[in-house]
């Protein structure tokens, strides 16, 4: 099993001075597509449900295309108080998008293919120019992720406690995975959204950071090369956000299920309290390789839950649900201290007995081969809650 305490120490080390007693809160945006009721296919209705949504400012937004809405919480203090916030704006959307023909799709996909050119966000300069630099990889942003936000970190905290929860990102991914199908096929991965969104340069594993000075320099390479148009466009897993006091995950799918999405907030800030606790106590940081971590996370891609991962830290192959359970038992004192343990271990235990949304999805689609099945349980898992 993990034994992270026990591996050789890292060589390279953030060197700032890192504020390791916050209170810290949470915080989730989500991602929704817009489909047909009948035919399930995406339509550009964003304007008009957001228009008729309304919602207090900040709360609800536009995304990359006209097929997508995405709601962000107000800071919750804890996971109780989030799953309310995230229940109420995902009522008012479902609410503003039946007003408008069309029904709430909580999934990374559109599962089938989009017909015609897609419907970008064209009223923003800053999608065009995406799309004008990065043309095809611009199809990927008819995707939907989970983005947590934790804080509040200063930039310098936020940088050291990035390099000590990076490892756990690939059982992240696993236990979020629901993208199976993607372009009207089974893509043989559990989260296609996280390779496919891996296509963009500013994308994926983020690398381990020596300072707050290397990060700085990281991001103004991405900008500086092309890569990114702005820091909006830093797309790691996991990132010290460019315009909130926190550290920013985001390689986790988009899932129906509002339990899976705070099991998630939970051990976001679990790790990131274990982290903190860590940098207290001047733990050093365990050697990770980087290509180790790299073939970790493809295989939380492909597996998902229901297969084999890799211990990030020894490259060990394991069944995913021992990399499940050994991430909730490293973070469990934190998530006791927070009143958060009977949850997360209850909604684990869940996943582990019942499946993915990946595996619910085959399921689906095995009755009859039909893909329309597929959608037809994800928009009613995202109106059941």
């Amino acid at each position: 099993m993990i034994e992270p305490g026990n591996s050789t120490t890292s060589t390279g080390t953030t060197q700032n001075t890192v504020r390791t007693t916050v209170p810290l809160t949470v915080g989730v945006e989500e991602e929704f597509l817009l489909v047909d009721p009948h035919s399930f296919r995406v339509v550009p209705a964003a304007p008009l449900v957001l228009a008729t949504a309304g919602g207090l400012p900040g709360e609800l937004h536009p995304e990359g295309t006209r097929y997508q809405v995405e709601i962000s919480t107000p800071i919750a203090h804890s996971a109780a108080s989030l799953r309310a916030e995230l229940a109420t704006l995902r009522r008012t959307v479902g609410r503003a998008a039946r007003a408008h023909g069309c029904r709430l799709l909580a999934a990374p996909s559109p599962v089938v293919a989009v017909e015609g050119p897609l419907h970008l966000t064209d009223d923003e300069p800053r999608q065009r120019e995406q799309h004008r630099r990065f043309g095809a990889l611009t199809d990927t942003l008819v995707s939907c992720g989970r983005h947590i936000h934790i804080g509040t970190l200063d930039v310098d905290t936020a940088v050291a406690v990035s390099n000590r929860i990076r490892p756990w990102l690939p059982t992240l991914i696993a236990l979020a995975a629901n993208s199976p199908f993607w372009g009207g096929r089974d893509t043989g991965h559990a989260s296609w959204r996280a390779m496919a969104w891996s296509g963009w340069p500013s994308a994926g594993l983020p690398p381990h950071f020596t300072s707050t000075a290397h990060f700085r320099r990281s991001v103004q390479t991405l900008l500086g090369s092309g890569a990114a148009l702005d820091t909006k466009m830093v797309y790691w897993d996991l990132r010290p956000s460019g315009h909130w006091p926190t550290l920013e995950i985001r390689a986790p799918d988009m899932s129906p299920d509002i339990d899976s999405a705070i099991l998630q907030a939970e051990l976001a800030r679990a790790l990131v309290s274990t982290a903190l606790r860590e940098i207290a106590e001047r733990r050093p940081e365990p050697a990770v390789r980087d290509d180790v971590l790299r073939l970790a996370r493809w295989r939380a891609a492909h597996d998902g839950l229901e297969g084999f991962g890799l211990d990030p830290y020894s490259g060990t192959e394991l069944p995913a649900a021992d990399l499940a359970e050994a991430l909730l038992d490293l973070v469990a004192p934190e998530l006791a201290a927070a009143g958060d343990l009977d949850h997360a271990a209850k909604t684990m235990a869940g996943l582990l007995r019942d499946g993915s949304g990946a595996h619910r999805q085959r399921v689906a689609f095995a009755r009859r081969q039909d893909l329309t099945d597929v959608l037809r349980h994800l928009t009613d898992e995202t109106e059941d809650f």
